[in-house]
């Protein structure tokens, strides 16, 4: 339910924001944004999911802050207000996290160009880490098939939701991360040396190979695809045709 009372009591949000975006307003065509960049009025957009939103504008860090006073305006008659400690004023080039990804303007590496790129946030990071330890524990006594079956479901989920950022290291470390996780629970649950450990994770040719157990193998995220966005604009396709209003 709280995604979906969210999405209508933000409503107001969305309809303060889009207000200047509309057919002669002030932001609606190229040349008028351009406009109020020299002017030094600024343009903003607003984009949000549920509860969690970003609103981006186009120029001084005192814009910004009026559009932040816009918002706590439009929600206060709705007794809701801003969260202090989740509200923050930033340059792109700084960076912010919206939805698990940070988002930030970075200089592409051997070029001059700049562009915007999405990473996997720290904090995400950290959640996936945290829930591999858990079931990796060295004095658990479950079996390691059905842990790796857990795993799999984790990481495999994980990965799916960031492959459209720039998350291939990350993945790796992430797999990293598993590997020497299960490889240490399993030296202390056997009292294993390293030597019995390569007997257990190499071929006979000396070549490592996956770990597996119960038929199940453990999945490596940097196996899945990065699949970056196009940028589309007004080409997304709509599942419908908006109603005009009665007259």
């Amino acid at each position: 339910m709280s995604p979906l009372l969210a999405n209508i009591a933000l409503s107001v949000l969305d309809e303060a924001f889009m207000a200047g975006w509309g057919d002669g307003e002030p932001m609606s065509t190229a040349m008028r944004r351009r406009r109020r960049r020299w002017k030094g009025l600024g343009n903003w957009r607003l984009v949000r999911y549920a509860d969690d939103f970003v609103v981006l504008c186009d120029t001084s860090r005192d814009q910004c802050a009026q559009a932040r006073e816009i918002a706590a305006k439009v929600l206060e008659p709705m007794g809701l207000k801003l969260s202090e400690a989740k509200t923050l004023v930033t340059h792109m080039s700084d960076g912010f996290d919206f939805l698990g990804f940070h988002i930030r303007w970075r200089q592409k590496q051997g070029a001059d160009s700049w562009h915007v790129y999405t990473f996997p946030a720290r904090r995400a990071i950290r959640s996936v880490k945290q829930k591999i330890r858990a079931l990796t524990h060295k004095t658990s006594s479950q079996e390691l098939g059905s842990v790796i079956v857990r795993i799999n479901q984790i990481t495999r989920g994980w990965a799916m939701y960031f492959r459209h950022g720039v998350s291939y290291r990350v993945f790796d470390q992430v797999r990293q991360y598993t590997w020497w996780r299960i490889v240490n629970w399993q030296k202390a649950l056997h009292r294993w040396n390293w030597a019995q450990v390569r007997r257990w994770l190499t071929w006979p040719n000396g070549r490592w190979k996956p770990i597996r157990a119960g038929g199940v193998e453990l999945f490596n995220p940097a196996r899945i695809g990065i699949v970056r966005y196009r940028y589309r604009g007004n080409q997304i396709p709509r599942p419908y045709q908006p109603t005009p209003a009665p007259t």
